[in-house]
């Protein structure tokens, strides 16, 4: 019952992104009881056609009932000499007329209702489709390491794609299918007179059968999608790591992950298949019973002269007409609960509970001036393991102009701490503040105009080397883009490119080396010319030669900014103003590089590893009990 419930709930919440198409919603509704009324009136031909057109003995000019007067319940007595224009009023005439005019306009009502009816549906997918997107992309990074981009990509493609067929081909087909059901159903209960109750005894028990198999459907379509996520995982993984799974001869082993996983799908789709193809056999078996009680039932009433023999044949093909819609409404109400159980996943992400929430009343932060201050901040990391502290009642304030090194151990806890100053997370316990803000009162977009950064990963995009560097700032001009590639160290190799700055890069900037990846990411820096930078390892994965380069890059990047410096590498941080050693989460010493040679024993040891057989600098040992605690 409650997966039913939340079947129901996730419709209506797609009939909810259809309002905007609504107007034409209407109209091909309309349209698409046009075609269900003209289909009823060609199949009401029948009768004339063979008690009239194709009887020898047919008298000319007589009127031809299309609902006979003894079989009209509704007391609804209809001829073609009604509809038809009086110069052709013979039998031929009047049924060739009639037949032409009344598929024409079939026509018109099937194409205009299609071509609405999909509009609808691909423009509510299209609003779905970008809403979803704009979701996830303004997510905080807490989302992104708790969903793979293969389980990402599976929604915005894959999910969606189910959704939309149901939501434009489907509604289409069904509306049209619907009304032809509705006037078929009218004609065989006008027609068929007490042969109608069959319809009684037979069409609650086709759509029973099709909502029983509509739920197996639907559970088979989500362990689909789930499995198809799987090998998206699987792609994006050994696609984007190519280079390792080649450097460590795993072609084979990746390959045997993918068939694995192909394999599962391949069981999971075969489910679906096996419940959804139960139907069509199903729903032959019903008719051709129906049918076939009815023409027992027929042959007795015509030998009585209860029924003409035209007449019993416009009932046949109206039976045949209702049973198609009938039919096909088991294959529509299967794709619709695969659109159910696809959409599942859309609105699951939808409805994921936001970590980083901009306040209603958040104020906009004007120009940096003052400080940064780290009051007491404490951040854990809460997973399916339990919760991990990565850090604990971190103090520390950084000054306007200052450059400040973070050093210490892998884990110990830096990245996480200059994340929490463009607010990718939120702090646990504590507060970060700004100019005196705290960062939960203001607007996200004017705290992260302030912030510059250069991480280890250098992020570029399958784009040129222009739109790169101007990311974030497609209007500006060529010479400011100059001047920042110049100061980045860049333009040299840049003109050195086939287009130069408009050489296309690859993606993820393959193309170039680590240390011209990290130049463009420098230039793009100081073209967005933010007062804070923050540096997280940018230059721990680069050569001697490029390291060199990047660190004249930077200088220039630093140059009257308040820059936060994360390194390994004790010659990045030696021209600190301060450097703040870390250690389990939290900040165990700060000072220059001298203050701590004296005063860490944990700087000391890093001091000793990296340059104790380059310089004769004299380290003094220093004993456990001088430990900053």
């Amino acid at each position: 019952m409650s997966s039913t419930r939340a079947g129901s709930n996730r419709f209506l919440r797609l009939l909810h992104y259809a309002r905007r198409y609504l107007p034409a919603a209407i109209i091909a509704v309309i349209m698409a009881a046009g075609v269900g009324l003209f289909d009823a009136f060609r199949v009401l031909l029948v009768g004339p056609i063979f008690d009239n057109v194709l009887h020898p003995g047919g008298i000319p000019h007589k009127k031809i009932s299309l609902i006979p007067s003894e079989f009209g319940h509704f007391h609804l007595h209809l001829t073609l000499q009604q509809l038809v224009p009086s110069g052709l009023h013979n039998d031929w005439n009047m049924v060739a007329y009639a037949l032409v005019i009344s598929t024409l306009l079939k026509g018109i009502c099937s194409y205009a209702g299609t071509y609405l009816a999909s509009y609808a549906g691909f423009g509510t997918i299209t609003d779905l489709r970008d809403d979803l997107y704009e979701i996830i992309l303004r997510r905080s990074v807490s989302f992104f390491q708790k969903h793979t981009t293969g389980t990402l990509l599976s929604a915005l493609v894959t999910d969606i794609e189910r959704v939309q067929l149901a939501m434009s081909t489907v509604l289409s087909g069904f509306l049209q299918q619907f009304f032809t059901l509705v006037a078929m159903t009218a004609l065989v209960i006008v027609l068929g007179g007490e042969l109608a109750w069959i319809l009684v005894i037979f069409i609650p028990l086709v759509f029973i059968s099709m909502r029983r198999i509509g739920r197996g459907v639907r559970k088979s379509t989500r362990k689909g999608q789930d499995k198809l996520a799987e090998i998206q995982n699987i792609l994006h993984e050994t696609i984007t790591g190519n280079r390792i799974v080649k450097a460590f001869n795993m072609e084979s082993w990746e390959l045997v992950r993918f068939r694995a996983a192909a394999r599962r799908l391949l069981s999971a789709n075969m489910r679906t298949v096996s419940t959804q193809s139960v139907s069509s056999p199903l729903m032959d078996l019903i008719g051709a019973v129906a049918i076939a009680l009815l023409l027992k039932l027929g042959h007795i009433a015509i030998n009585h002269h209860q029924m003409k023999p035209g007449q019993f044949m416009a009932l046949i093909v109206a039976l045949f007409k209702l049973y198609d819609p009938v039919r096909r409404f088991a294959v529509y109400y299967n794709n619709f609960q695969q659109a159910v159980g696809s959409s599942q996943a859309i609105f699951d992400f939808i409805d994921d509970e936001e970590h980083v929430v901009e306040k209603p009343d958040a104020v906009a932060l004007t120009q940096f001036h003052d400080s940064i201050v780290l009051d007491h901040v404490g951040f854990h990391y809460s997973d399916e393991e339990g919760v991990k502290e990565a850090l604990q009642d971190v103090d520390l304030t950084i000054r306007r102009g200052e450059v400040i090194a973070l050093v210490g151990p892998s884990g110990a806890g830096k990245s996480t701490l200059v994340s929490l100053i463009p607010r990718f997370f939120d702090v646990t316990s504590g507060r970060v503040l700004i100019d005196g803000h705290d960062l939960r009162d203001v607007t996200l977009a004017s705290l992260r105009h302030q912030i510059a950064t250069v991480t280890q990963e250098t992020i570029l995009f399958n784009d040129t080397v222009r739109n790169n560097i101007a990311y974030g700032q497609p209007d500006v001009n060529h010479e400011r883009i100059l001047e920042a590639a110049k100061a980045a160290l860049a333009h040299n190799f840049i003109e050195q490119m086939p287009d130069g700055y408009n050489t296309v890069i690859g993606e993820k900037g393959f193309r170039l080396s680590g240390g011209e990846r990290q130049r463009l990411a420098i230039a793009r820096a100081i073209l967005k010319n933010a007062p804070i930078l923050i540096l997280d390892e940018a230059t721990s994965a680069l050569d001697a030669e490029s390291e060199s380069l990047v660190q004249t890059a930077l200088a220039n990047l630093m140059q009257d900014r308040t820059s936060i410096v994360i390194a390994h590498r004790l010659s990045t941080v030696r021209r600190a103003d301060r450097i703040a050693v870390i250690e389990a989460g939290r900040i165990t010493a700060i000072g220059s590089h001298e203050e701590l040679l004296l005063t860490s024993p944990t700087y000391q040891k890093l001091y000793k590893l990296q340059f104790m057989n380059i310089e004769p600098t004299k380290v003094p040992d220093l004993p456990v009990s001088e430990a900053a605690e």
